[in-house]
């Protein structure tokens, strides 16, 4: 990552993926819907860090990872007609503020691992979605945000990782199924509404 990147708080981009003459393939509409909602969650996740958080590296990590996740969901309102969005946004920041802010309670250890867990699911969740438009070539575009989304995921959640010390306790793992879990559920459900 460059100096400027830094200072600016982005990552850099390689390709900031246009939508395509041919649109969304029907098949993935549901799937953009789950990733703008998912997006969405995550600035607001960052957002429940940065609110209650006093740690000063938690704060800079929570900040630039923040810009990120604004710069996706920028990137997918550019693909998702407004229409087509989950009507359930306001769920969806509630959740993702909840899920910034609770493990900030307990330090850095619980939002790194809370991120990294998250982060791991969203990891899988877009491979799925690429595997899905692989030899498609109309949508390279569409696949290449989502490769690019996908990449920056994981950084956040290596970096993540990197930070923790040592392997979370008992508590946080548990939080930490929860959380996977509950973004299961919600990607099932912002799929539909």
């Amino acid at each position: 990552m460059t100096d400027q990147h830094l200072e600016a708080g982005t990552a850099p981009t390689a390709f900031a993926a246009q939508p395509s003459q041919t649109g969304i393939p029907s098949d993935m509409v549901g799937e953009l819907r789950s990733d703008h909602a998912g997006e969405s969650g995550a600035v607001w996740i960052y957002r429940g860090v940065l609110a209650i958080a006093r740690d000063r590296g938690v704060c800079d990590f929570a900040r630039r990872h923040r810009a990120t996740e604004q710069r996706h969901l920028d990137l997918i309102e550019q693909w998702l007609p407004a229409a087509q969005r989950s009507r359930l946004l306001v769920p969806w920041r509630a959740a993702g503020f909840l899920t910034g802010a609770l493990p900030a309670l307990f330090g850095p250890r619980a939002v790194y691992a809370t991120i990294a867990a998250v982060e791991t699911f969203v990891d899988h969740h877009y491979q799925q979605q690429i595997d899905r438009l692989a030899g498609r070539p109309e949508h390279a575009a569409l696949l290449s945000l989502l490769r690019e989304c996908q990449a920056d995921e994981c950084d956040h959640r290596d970096e993540a990782l990197s930070h923790a010390a040592e392997p979370p306790g008992l508590l946080v793992r548990a939080w930490c199924a929860v959380v996977g879990f509950g973004s299961a559920g919600a990607v099932h459900i912002a799929r539909r509404f």
